[in-house]
């Protein structure tokens, strides 16, 4: 629709020309949206919609089967939804710009989807156990606070756990996470990028604050989270502006464009500005910033070991997989299809970033006594990894991210799995000198952690080494030996600590009062099983799962 001469001489809009043109027969135009290729993004936001809504008006004893039931099903629903759009070539000969050029439906973001949504089901599988902590008033609960409005320590909280209640409140906050997660490495928008990001971070910092047990200090977790979340949305949120200013557009496609100088700005107003690179690359910084807080990369670390350690562990077994999952998804976007006209500007920035990331995280994680810190640190050491594969500037770059990403995840969700089952009458015993002679007490379990700190660690036969060996190799083909260099000597310094853990718990004696091993569920029972045989899979024959990476390796422009 073109409305012409709807403004007064004063400046303030004609109301009643904007009315007579409108009633002339002009009709505002419904925007035209491809329902069918975002239908795995939509599938989960309407089940988190419905989980909500079970949780309105359904009775508190039938919740937790419908959200159980509601959510796995949903989760089905969508990876079949992204099964089918691969199948039908939206990936690589069909692969286009949907929702108003708003979402990229590509290769990449449908790998990447369809890897966040089977993390998801192994997530909503762990959320679910129920045999891990003791039953109350007769019925089994989960990791969560039975009520998390009340105060720590209080009569309400008293009551609560008295009485057994349970949070199923989390399955539609997972759900509304997931689907930020889908939306966030296929946004073709900045705008949109900023909106996802907020609709998959919030319901992470209420998820974290939820702990059944140590509340105060997930309490402290979730608040630390959300303020430097907000410092990074606020980063991201003002690099937006900065580029807007200096292309005229939000679109990625557009951005690019006036980057490379084949197209100029219409606008005559912004026009003025497009030629000050300043906006560029301050823009683009500030974007790419809000982007590394949520990898986890230095100097935008210090909120994950702090986070890690307070949020209930199925939450961190989560968001240590997903989140790294959807934010290098974003990363690898905004650099390879906005911002590859400025490769010789950022790529020496990244490669600082990556040296700092590889070195601190495997350094200070030697210093560590607590499981899951050590794994905290460990995953800033795995972000430094993927950034090498970032660096690389090349298809087969891209490939091995998503590759390693996929790896990556299966093994962090069964070790997060595994450290719920220690435990001793304060909850899970993270504290290292408690796992001392594990493998005595437990060697089917010790010995499928050790599995999954080998994997960690990049030894041959394990997903771990694949990775490791596709996103190294990618950085040498792309000029970035160095960097591979380094990211072997902090894999060598990672091996140490790793191993250390090993012989800490099949060379000590345990101890007498140390903790036991809990039964768990066919829920975490799954969870780890379907880890462990990741791990192997994509260790001994990662041909397949290596070809597959390649294929959805290419970005619609």
């Amino acid at each position: 629709m073109t409305v012409t001469n709807v403004a007064s001489a004063g400046g303030v809009p004609d109301v009643g020309g904007l009315w007579t043109v409108l009633a002339a027969g002009d009709k505002l135009q419904a925007p035209s949206i491809e329902y069918g290729k975002l239908s795995p993004t939509l599938i989960v936001l309407g089940v988190a919609a419905l989980g909500v809504l079970i949780e309105a008006f359904a009775p508190r004893k039938s919740r937790y089967g419908a959200q159980l039931s509601v959510s796995l099903l949903g989760l089905a629903a969508a990876f079949a939804a992204v099964i089918g759009l691969a199948a039908s070539g939206a990936g690589t000969t069909r692969a286009q710009i949907a929702g108003m050029g708003a979402l990229a439906v590509d290769g990449p973001a449908l790998f990447l989807q369809g890897t966040l949504l089977l993390v998801g089901i192994v997530g909503v599988v762990t959320f679910a156990e129920r045999r891990l902590e003791p039953s109350a008033a007769g019925s089994r609960v989960d990791a969560f606070a039975a009520q998390p409005a009340s105060v720590p320590g209080g009569e309400g909280e008293r009551q609560a756990v008295k009485a057994g209640w349970t949070t199923t409140e989390v399955f539609p906050l997972l759900m509304f996470a997931i689907g930020g997660m889908l939306l966030f490495p296929a946004a073709n928008d900045l705008l949109l990028l900023f909106v996802a990001l907020e609709v998959f971070s919030l319901p992470l910092y209420l998820l974290c604050a939820l702990a059944r047990r140590r509340r105060l200090l997930s309490q402290e977790a979730a608040v630390k989270y959300f303020l430097l979340g907000a410092f990074s949305s606020a980063f991201l949120l003002f690099g937006t502006a900065l580029l807007y200013g200096y292309a005229g557009t939000v679109g990625y496609s557009g951005i690019a464009r006036v980057v490379s100088g084949s197209d100029a700005v219409s606008d005559p107003v912004l026009a003025q500005t497009a030629g000050n690179d300043a906006l560029l690359l301050i823009g683009g910084a500030l974007v790419v910033m809000g982007l590394l807080f949520k990898v986890g990369a230095v100097p935008f670390h210090m909120w994950t070991p702090d986070v890690y350690q307070g949020a209930p562990t199925p939450v961190t077994g989560f968001m240590a997989a997903a989140t790294k999952v959807a934010a290098f998804g974003a990363l690898l976007r905004l650099l390879y299809v906005v911002l590859p006209g400025l490769s010789w500007d950022w790529r020496p920035v990244m490669w600082g970033v990556a040296i700092l990331t590889m070195l601190a995280g495997a350094v200070v994680a030697i210093t560590q006594t607590d499981v899951k810190r050590l794994l905290a640190y460990s995953s800033i050491a795995h972000a430094g990894f993927l950034l090498a594969g970032v660096i690389a500037t090349s298809k087969s770059g891209v490939s091995s991210v998503l590759f390693y990403l996929a790896a990556y995840s299966f093994v962090t969700l069964g070790a997060f799995a595994v450290v719920t089952l220690v435990r001793d009458a304060g909850g899970e015993a993270t504290h290292l000198s408690k796992w001392a002679g594990l493998g005595r007490r437990s060697p089917l379990l010790a010995a499928v952690f050790a599995i999954f700190l080998l994997a960690f660690a990049g030894i041959p036969l394990t997903s771990g080494f694949a990775g490791k060996f596709a996103v190294f190799k990618a950085a040498a083909e792309g000029g970035a030996g160095a960097l591979v260099v380094v990211g072997v000597i902090a894999s060598a310094t990672a091996a140490f600590f790793y191993l250390r853990v090993i012989v800490l718990m099949f060379f000590s004696e345990p101890q007498a009062d140390g903790p036991s091993v809990a039964v768990p569920s066919v829920m975490t029972t799954s969870a780890i099983a379907v880890g462990v045989v990741v791990t192997v899979v994509l260790g001994v024959a990662p041909q397949y799962f290596l070809d597959l990476a390649g294929h959805a390796g290419v970005f619609v422009r």
